[in-house]
């Protein structure tokens, strides 16, 4: 599954790819240059970090699954057990 961003998004990360060659880098990377950077860093190393992402919330999920019958389960039967004035 490809990962994509909105237009503003992608803009905003190029933005920050230039500003991180203008203070780490001995040149400045350009619209053009920057963006095929980007590209490469979606496509190369961006499904490390969705699939982390994906493996967290499952882990999660599994877990919570695992609670749900504590937090929702109702005895069953228990309408003879419970002490009232006038069941006989």
């Amino acid at each position: 599954m490809p990962i994509e961003l909105s237009k503003e998004t992608r803009q905003t990360a190029l933005e920050s790819l230039q500003k991180y060659f203008e203070a780490n880098m001995d040149e400045p990377l350009g619209n053009l240059k920057g963006g095929a950077l980007l590209d490469f860093i979606f496509a190369e190393i961006g499904p490390c970090f969705y699939n982390k992402g994906v493996a967290d919330a499952q882990e999660r999920m599994q877990a919570r699954i695992g609670e749900l019958d504590y937090e929702v389960h109702a005895d069953e039967f228990q309408y003879w057990r419970k002490p009232t004035k006038g069941r006989r």
